[in-house]
């Protein structure tokens, strides 16, 4: 007889582990669904455990199982197995689901096979729970509703749709589609804003060395002289005394630390909230390429909803959940009560004063033509060329003006040293 390890959940939802011997894994599988529990992993055992039961007869599964206890332990179970995933591994799930649906497989044996391919963005005992779900009758939708944080409400209502029309598979890779163009469009803005950041660390590094390691052995020579320092370098050298000071430190990061508290509790009221959000939208630069996302993603995700079959005020719902500006989510808002009220779309849209005339013009055109999903979907494509264009202009913009920045942080340092030692020059030549 072999031991086996395993997990399995009660009928009132504890969760129960131990040893059972059996002779094969599926014995294993039929003991504990005999006993009336529900399996989440069966594993054989190793070392120990393996040894010390070689010997002993077989015994029924429940005289093994151990509780595991709720608390931290369940925080930290939840940290593990139900983390949000990225945008490129949710895509990649979704698509490799789709394509083991298309060779023919049922979505039981399918769903099987996920246990053992699931990545890192959604992990192997996530994969086996849908298995099992599944297995017990439940739906896909149903199961993956039981997992909010990986699985969040579009896909589930998609999902939902799908199953109800029997295209659970085109639905899968719609789906993994759209992740995959909010991943694109994520990674771009990222990029973009790598090189300004390495630029400002890169600066931030050579002044801090320059003012706290460079700039005392200019002031031991400076006073070794008894001069009159210029303006500029006396300036720069008590701002040298501040920055090898720690005094000065721990005061600074006290205060940083008060602005940041005192930022995060105004962001987290309604009004903080929404007025942070509507001086992004405003910005010079920065404030377009967020516009052009947000209209992206509210155009990508409406169009995705509605191809799929999900009702409309459904539709606009969730996405003013996926929209993470509140001003438009006021105005997503405000356009499903016109809608529920028998309006048509477009026009709580042009009456919010948000979004473009170009996107009003579309999404009336689709409604006169029957086709709001094709019009919403050609409204992302621009808007994420666009953002593309808009990302590229910023990022040539930023790199010259962190130049420019370094170039005038930098000089103004040698320029007071500069200063000082020509001054103390034209003092020993008189």
């Amino acid at each position: 007889m072999a031991q086996f390890n395993y997990k399995a959940r009660s009928r009132s939802g504890e969760v129960m582990q131990g040893v059972l011997e059996s002779a094969d894994r599926a014995g294993a599988l039929s003991m504990l669904q005999r006993d009336g529990l529900y399996p989440v992993s069966i594993q054989p055992a190793k070392g120990k455990a393996a040894k010390a039961g070689k010997t002993k007869p077989e015994k029924a599964p429940r005289a093994a199982a151990k509780p595991i206890k709720e608390g931290g332990g369940r925080r930290f179970q939840f940290r593990r197995k139900d983390r949000k995933p990225k945008l490129q591994d949710s895509a990649t799930w979704m698509l490799q689901l789709a394509n083991l649906l298309r060779s023919g497989m049922p979505l039981t044996v399918a769903l099987n096979s996920m246990v053992s391919i699931s990545g890192k963005g959604i992990s192997e005992e996530v994969a086996t729970e849908l298995k099992q779900n599944v297995n017990e009758g439940k739906t896909l939708s149903e199961a993956m509703g039981k997992h909010p944080v990986i699985f969040n409400e579009m896909s589930i209502n998609m999902v939902r749709a799908g199953e109800e029309s029997g295209a659970l598979e085109q639905v899968l890779r719609r789906l993994a589609t759209h992740y995959k163009r909010f991943a694109e469009v994520q990674s771009k803005f990222v990029s973009a804003m790598i090189y300004p950041a390495i630029v400002c660390l890169v600066g931030f590094v050579i002044i801090l060395f320059f003012m706290t390691y460079m700039l005392p052995k200019f002031s031991e020579i400076f006073e070794s002289f008894n001069a009159t320092l210029p303006k500029s370098t006396q300036l720069l050298m008590n701002i040298g005394s501040l920055a090898v000071n720690p005094v000065f430190w721990i005061v600074s990061l006290v205060v940083m630390l008060v602005v940041v508290i005192i930022f995060v509790r105004y962001k987290a009221t309604t009004n903080g909230r929404r007025k942070l959000d509507n001086a992004k939208l405003r910005l010079p630069v920065l404030g377009k390429v967020m516009r052009l996302n947000l209209f992206g993603q509210f155009a990508r995700t409406l169009s995705t909803l509605l191809t799929n079959g999900v009702p409309v005020l459904t539709a606009l719902r969730i996405t003013g959940d996926v929209v993470p500006n509140v001003i438009i989510k006021e105005a997503v808002v405000m356009a499903r009560e016109a809608v529920t009220d028998g309006k048509s779309l477009a026009e709580p849209l042009a009456r919010s004063g948000l979004f473009p005339k170009l996107m009003i013009d579309l999404v009336r055109i689709g409604e006169d033509t029957g086709d709001v999903p094709g019009a919403l979907e050609n409204l992302a494509v621009t808007y994420e060329n666009d953002l593309e264009l808009e990302l590229r202009v910023m990022t040539n913009l930023i790199e010259p003006a962190m130049i420019i920045m370094m170039a005038v942080g930098v000089g103004g340092l040698l320029f007071s040293i500069l200063q000082a030692l020509f001054t103390i020059t034209n003092n020993i030549a008189r």
